[in-house]
């Protein structure tokens, strides 16, 4: 079943053409993943197929399945900013939207009984109360935990977490998801993973997420040179079909070329090459020529250079640094040398205490216990995850020169701004574009630029891939592998971690950082080996790790044997909760106690669990 037709679509804005004459067709049940650099029109193209624009072109047609339903996640999603969290993703024309709105408000406001009481009535009379668990499962499950904060007050990656809830709540028939995975942590990413990977769902999005495409779509596009190339299969099939197609068009290109050389030469040398067949032959040769110049693959590419500055033998030093917000612990006792060359990743939930040891290493923030040493020959380059600081009303190439005219490389060679620029793939007349005008992409690429130009032997990298194209990310990671300084990445994206990252520091909660010695994908291995739990209905023992025979004491062998029962009783009576959560029959006040279990056995099954990869860390 045809969802969706594209023909002969363009679109441009002013002398730009981002696309022309493309045609795309999308039937139910695919999964597609579309790829392109920052600012050749990706975002256009899933607005033009969700209806938010219109297509240019006289022979223009695009055909939507009028039974059908879209789900639009924009990159930047807009809310009231007076409206609550539970109002922002509840569509007030579902008529159980409306009972689980008027009972959510009840319930925040027990002092009126009766209101309560006729709330609670309503919604067992309309049997509403597996959707309201669904509603708060989901905001739950994407750290949206109290319904009634207005959404002004939220972050912009929780309004991107909250506008994801609203999409998936409403379960339309297409999908068009605008990089869905950020500002999510790993467990939200995997669970979207699963989630997305469901037979039944037809799904169109563009992210950089390469594990996210790997295991999600069925086709990638590829959109370049304002056409678009379809790939059948996964990311690892894209990556070996592009190359086939480019070499079939570079080995075009060259037989074709010495065929039209020898045309040409033919005609240099012919005496008659002023008779009108010999010019009819001549103006052949270039319209053929021209058309063989079009079959060349172009390799615009982003490329990284910079001097490097020399690093003493004294890199960053944390000598028991200590940090906490009130009663909120974020690090505690912490005590760790940098190395030459040494690549850390560093790994946690959101609000675990990363972005706050960044700044202490960096001395932006000061421990409160502790202290920190700098060497004298380091140089910090601190890519910030709240991105780029420019001025917006200056053009692209004055933003850079207010930083440097001329940039130092190896041996003596210099690059002017405008030269810079053009490596990072801003050609010049993009370079006099108003920073206010680039696209998300272009700004987080400009602001890379920023950070890499001031020849830094420290790089710190706090979510440098949000909104970078998939292109752009292989060649910083191509430069981070050869870069001759220190490197810390906080990322969430699991790929661009796997390829770069020696060790990890896991921040645990309350103040405990884990220095793990491995790749991320190791560590995601092990936590997964954690002991888990059989179903309710399951009376057998859950299976579990054997107890080390080495490395740790009888005491935390008992320990550790222990902590394995209580997690697989904790886990049972979890999946116990969730299967009450879906049932009809469910009540309010049994809803309520429910939730405050919940809420109170996760906490203590995170604390099991840190415990017991503590342990294992040890044996």
């Amino acid at each position: 079943m045809n969802f969706l037709t594209l023909e002969n679509v363009t679109k441009s804005y002013g002398e730009k053409v981002l696309f022309r004459n493309i045609s795309l067709h999308i039937d139910k049940g695919q999964k597609i993943g579309l790829i392109a650099k920052n600012g050749t029109g990706k975002t256009t193209l899933m607005r033009v197929i969700a209806g938010r624009e219109g297509s240019e072109g006289e022979n223009a047609r695009i055909t939507l399945r009028k039974d059908i339903r879209i789900g639009w996640l924009d990159q930047e999603p807009e809310f009231h900013p007076d409206i609550d969290v539970l109002g922002a993703v509840l569509d007030d024309s579902n008529p159980l939207v409306r009972l689980v709105r008027r009972y959510e408000h009840a319930l925040a406001h027990p002092e009126d009984a009766t209101e309560l009481q006729e709330a609670i009535t309503a919604m067992e009379e309309h049997q509403a109360w597996s959707f309201e668990s669904k509603v708060k499962e989901l905001l739950f499950r994407f750290g949206m935990h109290n319904l009634e904060q207005k959404v002004g007050t939220l972050s912009g990656g929780q309004q991107k977490r909250l506008a994801l809830v609203k999409v998936l709540l409403d379960e339309p028939d297409f999908l068009i998801l605008d990089e869905p995975t950020n500002h999510l942590d790993v467990d939200m990413i995997e669970w979207l993973e699963e989630y997305l990977q469901q037979p039944g769902i037809t799904l169109f999005m563009v992210t950089h997420d390469r594990y996210f495409l790997e295991n999600v779509c069925d086709s990638i596009i590829e959109l370049e040179g304002g056409q678009l190339y379809r790939y059948k299969g996964n990311y690892s099939d894209y990556l070996e079909k592009k190359a086939q197609r480019e070499e079939v068009a570079s080995t075009t290109y060259e037989r074709q070329n010495k065929l039209l050389k020898r045309e040409l030469d033919w005609v240099r040398r012919s005496p008659a090459a002023r008779t009108t067949k010999a010019k009819a032959r001549v103006d052949a040769y270039f319209d053929r020529r021209e058309t063989n110049d079009a079959l060349r693959v172009k390799k615009e590419e982003m490329t990284l250079q910079i001097k490097e500055n020399w690093m003493g033998s004294k890199i960053v030093e944390c000598h028991n640094i200590s940090k906490r917000y009130g009663e909120r612990v974020l690090i505690e006792n912490f005590s760790y040398k940098f190395k030459r060359k040494e690549r850390v990743g560093i790994v946690g939930p959101n609000g675990a205490g990363k972005s706050t040891f960044l700044q202490i290493i960096t001395q932006g923030l000061p421990p409160d216990t502790g202290k920190v040493v700098v060497g004298d020959t380091i140089i910090f380059g601190f890519y910030r995850q709240e991105g780029i600081q420019l001025n917006q009303d200056k053009r692209v190439i004055d933003a850079v020169r207010d930083i440097a005219d001329v940039i130092p490389l190896e041996k003596g060679k210099e690059l002017t701004a405008a030269q810079l620029l053009e490596r990072f793939l801003f050609s010049r007349p993009q370079q006099q574009v108003y920073v206010s005008q680039l696209s998300g992409g272009e700004r987080r690429r400009l602001y890379l630029l920023t950070v890499l130009m001031r020849n830094p032997n420290f790089l710190i990298l706090d979510e440098p891939t949000n909104d970078l194209d998939v292109l752009t990310l292989q060649v910083l990671e191509d430069f981070l592998e050869d870069f001759p300084g220190c490197v810390v990445i906080v990322t969430h994206d699991r790929y661009f971690m796997d390829r770069l990252v020696d060790h990890l520091f896991v921040f645990e909660g309350n103040g405990r950082v884990q220095d793990f010695n491995g790749t991320y994908a190791e560590y995601r291995a092990l936590q997964r080996s954690k002991p888990t739990a059989l179903p309710a209905t399951e009376t057998a023992a859950a299976p579990r790790p054997a107890a080390p025979a080495n490395g740790l004491s009888g005491t935390e062998r008992n320990e550790m044997k222990r902590l394995e029962k209580d997690i697989a009783q904790l886990e049972r009576r979890k999946a116990e909760i969730m299967d009450r959560f879906n049932a009809a029959d469910l009540g309010a006040g049994e809803a309520t106690r429910l939730s405050a279990e919940l809420g109170q056995l996760q906490n203590t099954l995170d604390e099991k669990e840190m415990r017991w990869l503590e342990l294992a860390d040890k044996s």
